[in-house]
């Protein structure tokens, strides 16, 4: 089977396709024929820095939607054939990969694998910082970094289906800002002075929530933009800056909470509880619609150009390889 693959650090010209065995399932895990691989922006970190690597050459890609090839032993609840979408700590660019049972989803009827790969991760992203770690409640106010983006496209519609009030979505560029104002958002806010734009249109309250996968300044200006009693969520770390941290004296004056999440630490720690959280996910995308853009459609040999577009910053909604 063919399968990106780099072993050294570097820009989006180390990744190459090489032929190489086709995996078999052991206890407890799936062989996947794959058809979608989604591209993250973990994946170009991977890549470029080293992010989450032990050792090279390393295959990137964490996740896929294929159907199932075979099953390893004590597997239950999949059969051979089946369309499912599966989370991976690795190796998804392939056109066969092996996946924990414990992550890999039946895709529901209504969606196809195109749409399924490029929901799967965003979507129980999305849907675990507003349900399992923000707290939503009906009308409270919102504010999501990277709007346009594939877990901020999902996130605004999946607040609005829940609920909430008014919700703010931030881009980097003007470019950004129309596609990002169909996913849900009320108001666009671009720069880097957005803590400032939500207190000038809230007249000085602020915003219940805030997510933010950038981390650096941004996080701090979304800390920010929290009203009273408010909650920000770190989902990630775009920017590379030095860990931020606070103390009672800066979160007690106003009551503020601030917490961190992370989907492959979830599916490392607690697959379970992933599971039932991913499940939720695709019954409220089936209730309310949900979608997303795919942006970008590249063959497996042309994964560097995908990395090129994703840490260009200019593109939007969703990237996938596809093996067929």
């Amino acid at each position: 089977m063919r399968a990106v693959v780099f072993d050294k650090l570097g820009g989006p010209e180390v990744l190459r396709v090489v032929d190489l065995p086709e995996p078999e399932p052991a206890e407890g895990e799936v062989a996947i024929e794959v058809h979608w691989a989604g591209v993250n922006f973990a994946d170009a970190k991977a890549r470029s820095t080293g992010y989450r690597i032990e050792s090279l050459p390393f295959q990137p890609g964490l996740e896929v939607s294929g159907t199932v090839r075979a099953l390893g032993a004590g597997v239950t609840g999949l059969t051979v054939g089946q369309r499912v979408f599966a989370m991976l700590n690795r190796k998804g660019y392939a056109e066969s990969v092996v996946a924990p049972a414990a992550t890999t989803f039946a895709v529901p009827d209504s969606l196809d694998l195109r749409d399924a790969a490029a929901l799967g991760t965003v979507l129980a992203t999305g849907y675990a910082l507003l349900h399992d770690v923000a707290r939503l409640r009906e009308g409270e106010t919102v504010l999501v970094q990277g709007a346009a983006g594939g877990v901020g496209t999902v996130t605004g519609q999946l607040a609005r289906a829940a609920g909430a009030g008014r919700i703010f979505g931030v881009v980097s560029r003007p470019e950004k800002a129309a596609p990002a104002k169909e996913s849900g958002y009320d108001e666009i806010l671009v720069g880097e002075d957005f803590d400032e734009q939500v207190l000038r249109a809230t007249d000085g309250r602020g915003v219940d929530i805030a997510l933010d996968p950038v981390g650096g300044e941004s996080w701090r200006r979304s800390v920010a933009a929290l009203a009273r009693f408010g909650r920000a969520v770190s989902f990630g770390n775009a920017g590379d800056a030095a860990a931020w941290s606070a103390g009672l004296a800066e979160l007690a004056p106003r009551g503020l909470s601030v917490a961190g999440f992370s989907i492959l630490g979830l599916a490392a720690a607690d697959p379970a509880r992933l599971r039932v959280l991913t499940e939720q996910a695709f019954r409220e995308a089936q209730r309310a619609d949900i979608t997303i853009p795919v942006t970008g459609e590249f063959a497996l040999d042309d994964a560097a150009e995908a990395h090129r577009l994703l840490e260009s910053r200019t593109s939007t909604g969703k990237l996938l390889l596809h093996t067929h």
